[in-house]
């Protein structure tokens, strides 16, 4: 049925999609661009560390030996490469060899700007932009040569005129991730070059209002996605340590911000080292960032219990994420995965029971296809997702693969003892439709580290005799022998230890399953327990403990 919001978000969805194609023409004309150019800086007030930027490369930790005679190699390396992003942010400058005379990296930067001096779409997005002045500003040693004034000046001018592009279309914004690699730029911008000195405060006040509207009490994002947790935070850091370089004043709303962000990513911290994979989260890794933290005496102790509205259980060197939230805002659903009550279970460092990840880095259809409930360690009723997502292309153009309903949790507990936690919640997501409650619960022992679960299905009106399975995602290497009883699996981690996963009331199967998280999808296996409701309420209950 078609809504009045329905209609409204269509026709905004147009609006949007028309404004930007204007601004792409208006972008490209030369009108435009000769609007960028203003003021060229005639010196760097201070020279960023460019190790700060290290947890935002992508990029194999390796030296990049470059010599005159290999240029023209690296150069069509550099531009024929479809991994824009990973090139033309140039974030690799910080893995050159400082060795190498500038000349060498002078021919590249030339080449680039005489190709890309004007506004590119793709080339010139606002995240890529931001990034790639950040880079050249840090490796400004590394780039300018004093005896080539023309290239200097060149150089400079081009900064200028990529940050002018930013500073510009900054309110218009709406990417979180493009909104805070932007405030970053302008920030560095103003404390590097004197006479853009009001770019640096036009940079806080876009910090206040972002971390205002992006945060919860805690300093999670309100969207609920943990990678973004981590990209924030990495920002706000470079921010602060340049501001303390410069010798400003760090505002107490970066300082408190940073500090609940840290304190909520300690909280995830696990053995694995690795986000739990909720709500558009990719298979990153924690490690290098700690080292990094580490390395510039950030502090990480204090820890919660429930962050993002998932719950945490931790225990020696086992970790419990149980998922016990509502779908965020329409608005901020874009990256949202269907999966209430889903949880990972690790031990030591193995995952075992994990979601199936994002599809971001792979494509478009596998990115939507890791947004249903079945890509997620929870219950599924009649192979139905818990919520629909906008079908509209036009819509998931202007805004992504945003939500187009949403459900309540209610009745979320944690209880606690000397021998046992245990975590409940319930959805309704499955009433208006099947007439079904779901509650789940997990009960975790503290001595022995195992986890007993239940599922209910509790009905609530209708006649209704429908099918449902209970998903359990293995982090991909698990090995796996089914029994003959049909009532058990057997686990095996890479580091040969073994798990016994079984439930009495139904027979449980393994099927084929792939996973996302990673840069391209992988054939995977997951554990289910299919069943009928009967028309009546249904409790399955199972079990994972360690093999004796």
């Amino acid at each position: 049925m078609i809504t009045l919001n329905s209609i409204y978000i269509y026709f905004l969805a147009i609006k949007k999609i028309f404004i930007r194609s204007l601004k792409e023409f208006f972008f490209s004309s030369n009108y435009y661009n000769k609007l960028l150019d203003t003021e060229i800086p005639y010196r760097f007030l201070f020279n960023p560390n460019p190790y700060l930027l290290s947890p935002l490369l992508n990029h194999k930790e390796t030296l990049i030996k470059i010599s005159n005679e290999d240029v023209r190699n690296f150069r069509i390396n550099l531009f024929k490469n479809k991994e824009k992003k990973n090139i033309h942010n140039f974030l690799w400058l910080n893995l050159i060899d400082r060795k190498n005379k500038n000349e060498t990296i002078q021919k590249i930067i030339k080449e680039w700007i005489a190709k890309y001096n004007k506004y590119t779409k793709g080339i010139w997005d606002e995240d890529l932009t931001s990034l790639r002045i950040v880079s050249w500003i840090s490796n400004a040693d590394l780039i300018l040569n004093t005896s080539d004034k023309d290239f200097n000046r060149s150089f400079c001018k081009n900064i200028i005129r990529q940050i002018n592009f930013i500073k510009n279309n900054i309110n218009n914004l709406s990417d979180e991730n493009k909104k805070v690699s932007s405030i970053s730029l302008l920030v560095l911008s103003g404390l590097v070059f004197k006479e853009y000195y009001i770019y640096y405060r036009l940079g806080l006040k876009e910090l206040k209002k972002f971390i205002d509207n992006n945060f919860d009490n805690n300093g999670f994002p309100i969207n609920r996605n943990f990678e973004n947790l981590l990209t924030f935070v990495q920002y706000f850091i470079l921010i602060k340590e340049w501001i303390k370089s410069a010798q400003e004043t760090v505002p107490e709303y970066l300082d408190d911000i940073i500090e609940k962000n840290l304190i909520c990513l300690n909280s995830l911290n696990n053995p694995s080292k690795k986000l739990p994979l909720f709500n558009g989260c990719t298979d990153r890794s924690l490690d290098n960032f700690f080292t990094y933290l580490e390395k510039l005496n950030y502090s990480l102790k204090k820890n919660l219990k429930s962050v993002g509205q998932v719950q945490i259980v931790k225990n020696k060197k086992t970790t419990l994420f149980f998922d016990s939230g509502e779908p965020p805002n329409y608005r901020l659903s874009k990256d949202y995965q269907s999966g209430p009550l889903s949880f990972e279970y690790s031990s030591d460092k193995d995952k075992i029971i994990t979601n199936c990840g994002y599809g971001r880095k792979i494509s478009k259809k596998i990115q939507i296809l890791s947004k249903f409930t079945s890509g997620q360690s929870t219950l599924c009723i009649d192979d139905t997702s818990v919520v629909k997502f906008k079908k509209s292309n036009l819509i998931n153009k202007a805004y992504g693969s945003t939500i187009s309903n949403t459900f309540k949790i209610f009745d979320v507990e944690r209880k606690e003892d000397k021998i046992n936690i245990e975590v409940s919640a319930t959805h309704n997501a499955y009433l208006e439709k099947f007439g079904y409650l779901h509650k789940r619960k997990i009960n975790f022992s503290k001595k022995d580290n195992d986890i007993d679960g239940s599922d209910y299905l509790i009905k609530k009106h209708g006649n209704s005799d429908v099918k449902f399975s209970i998903r359990f995602h293995l982090y991909p290497g698990i090995n796996t022998i089914k029994t003959l009883s049909g009532k058990s699996i057997l686990l095996q981690t890479n580091g040969n230890k073994s798990w016994v996963f079984s439930s009495e009331e139904l027979a449980i199967d393994l099927e084929k399953s792939l996973f996302f998280g990673k840069n391209k999808a992988l054939s995977n296996k997951c554990i289910v327990i299919y069943g009928k409701t009967m028309d009546r309420d249904v409790n399955i209950n199972w079990k994972l403990k360690k093999a004796s």
